[in-house]
Formats: C-alpha cells, structure tokens, sequence
C-alpha cells in the first residue's frame, strides 16, 4: 500500500521556498562582507525582494495547510519523533516570517525603504531610528543564525529518515512521491 503524500500545492510550495530560503542565506552571509559598491547595493535589494517572496510564499503555505493538512506519519515514526517534527515544522513556519519582517523594519528603521522589485513601494514599518535598526540587524542577525541551525536539524532528520530508516518520509514531500 502507498504511503499517503502531501498535496501538489504543498510540494511546490515548500520545494520554491526551500530553494529560495538557501539562495537567500548563502547570498545573506556572502553580501554583508563585501565593499560599498553598487553591487553591494543591488544584492542586498535583490536579498530584501526574495525575502519578501519567502514571506508571501509562507503565508500561502500556511493558508493551504489550514485547509489541507499533512498526510499522518508512517507507523514507524516513534512517539517522540511525532511530538518533536510539528514543534520542528512550526519553528521553520515561524522563523520563514519572522526573517523577512525583521528585514523590512530593519530596513524602514534604516530609513530605507523597501520598493519590491523596483516597483511596488511598501510602507516603512517603523520610523528611523539608529538604536532600534541596531537592535533589528541584531534580531535578523540572531533569527538567521537559529533559522540555520532549525534547517540543519530539519535535513538532517529528513535524511535520517529516508536513508537509515527508509520510512518514506522523504517521499511524502518529494515532487514525485508515492510514484
């Protein structure tokens, strides 16, 4: 019998915004160290405009998880594997908006605003402030380095489980599983 798998609509949405969620961190953690410089000026809008994705994209998936929610977990998932993987799945869920909210009040408080794309303006956030774009470049800086960590532990789990245990995990998530 086939393992049930999440919908269409779940796989895109988490697969795009996996791939974006590792382009913006190695983009993230390259940029800061290079020189004042268009270019520099250019990625970090590119950075700020794909994070905004990110946040739409979550916002999406969690909309269709309301509606449409995981398939259950293999028998062979233990009792404390089922308690910790929704804990898990709500942090990554949580830290893909905080990221991108942090950014764009750090960005407002900048006093820099954020025009998506080079043609939607957003409101700024917050007014400018030194001490509170400080304490949001500290903010990003902490949710980037715990988003890392959450990632880090959520692959490693996938893979865990597809490769030591074979329980189907990744197959219920990958774009042709249950095929």
């Amino acid at each position: 019998m086939r393992e049930p798998t999440y919908t269409g609509p779940a796989k895109g949405l988490h697969w795009i915004t996996a791939l974006l969620v590792f382009g913006l961190l190695g983009i993230g953690l390259w940029m800061t160290g290079l020189p004042i410089s268009l270019l520099k000026l250019q990625v970090y809008a590119w950075h700020k405009w794909i994070g905004l994705v990110v946040l739409v994209l979550t916002a999406a998936r969690l909309l269709w998880r309301w509606r449409h929610p995981p398939p259950p977990l293999p028998d062979a998932v233990t009792r404390w594997e089922r308690a910790l993987a929704p804990a898990g799945h709500w942090a990554l869920l949580l830290l893909l908006l905080a990221m991108p909210l942090s950014g764009w009040l750090m960005s407002s408080a900048a006093g820099i605003s954020v025009v998506w794309f080079g043609v939607l303006p957003l409101p700024d956030m917050v007014p400018r402030d030194t001490g509170l774009f400080e304490s949001l470049r500290t903010l990003h800086y902490v949710l980037s380095r715990l988003l890392i960590l959450v990632l880090a532990v959520h692959v490693i789990a996938v893979l865990h489980h597809d490769v030591v245990r074979r329980d189907g995990i990744l197959r219920r998530m990958w774009p042709t599983g249950g095929k």
